[in-house]
């Protein structure tokens, strides 16, 4: 069984550099728009500190995720965006010592977690490290729109490693959720990581192949980039149709992003 500890540290690191990004903000900088349609800096950040919250619960107290489910449920198509709201009505400094906090809750928890546990999601259960690189994933993109609305720009790093392999491993789960059929056969990944290696999954005979930089792949299956600005390559039918679709987060499709020069 895989150690989950290196995808803890890189989701610690991970939050870190976030954290650098907002931890001085004026407040009013905190209420700037960022590129997800009615979330400000500080929705961003309480959608972080409310699903690190909904993942200790599920980590450490699964009744008491069940009744979150269970609120979710009665309203699917609000209950995220409620979480954020909630929290983007406090104070800037009172928000980030909650997320902070959560944080900690967190990785407490993911670390002493027993060999083999299995956790409650809004998707599918997930073993420690699972959790862990959702975080990491989630962490990621929304900091991304958090840079954007400041104006930095993020260097990207092979803590990516994470996020690619749940694009990969989600993609029967993105056909699903969009009510495709899930191909039969399994596609050859070759992606080129930020250090320059070639991060391969699948076999390399397969007939449908995506290949391009790791980046692009990330910045797709986390719906922060439309598909006509990535330098992604699909050769066959279904991997050509897996990169309209592809999603590595939990829930119905997203709206994702218009493409660039569109004025959308």
């Amino acid at each position: 069984m895989a150690d989950p500890t290196p995808v803890i540290d890189d989701l610690r690191a991970e939050s870190e550099e976030l954290d650098a990004l907002v931890a001085e903000l004026p407040a009013e900088r905190w209420a700037l728009p960022t590129p997800a349609a009615g979330w400000t800096v500080a929705h961003q950040i309480a959608h972080l500190a409310w699903t690190d919250h909904q993942s200790v619960l599920a980590v450490t107290d699964q009744d008491a995720f069940a009744r979150e489910v269970e609120k979710a449920l009665s309203a699917p198509g609000d209950f995220v965006d409620n979480g954020a709201e909630e929290g983007a009505k406090k104070a800037p400094a009172q928000l980030l010592a909650d997320w902070r906090a959560g944080r900690e809750a967190l990785d407490h928890a993911l670390r002493v977690a027993p060999d083999g546990a299995r956790f409650p999601w809004y998707g599918p259960p997930m073993a420690t490290a699972s959790m862990a690189t959702a975080r990491l994933m989630e962490t990621w993109a929304h900091g991304l729109d958090v840079a954007e609305t400041l104006g930095v720009d993020r260097t990207p790093t092979d803590r990516l490693r994470h996020i690619v392999r749940l694009g990969v491993r989600t993609r029967d789960y993105a056909f699903g959720v969009n009510g495709a059929q899930p191909p039969f056969e399994e596609f050859r990944i070759e992606l080129t990581a930020p250090s320059g290696d070639v991060w391969v999954y699948g076999p390399e005979d397969a007939t449908d192949r995506v290949t391009g930089p790791a980046l692009d792949f990330c910045l797709l299956v986390t719906q922060r980039a439309h598909r006509a600005d990535l330098a992604l390559h699909a050769d066959g039918p279904d991997a050509d149709r897996w990169l309209d679709l592809a999603q590595a987060f939990a829930g119905p499709p997203g709206p994702g992003r218009a493409p660039k020069g569109t004025g959308q």
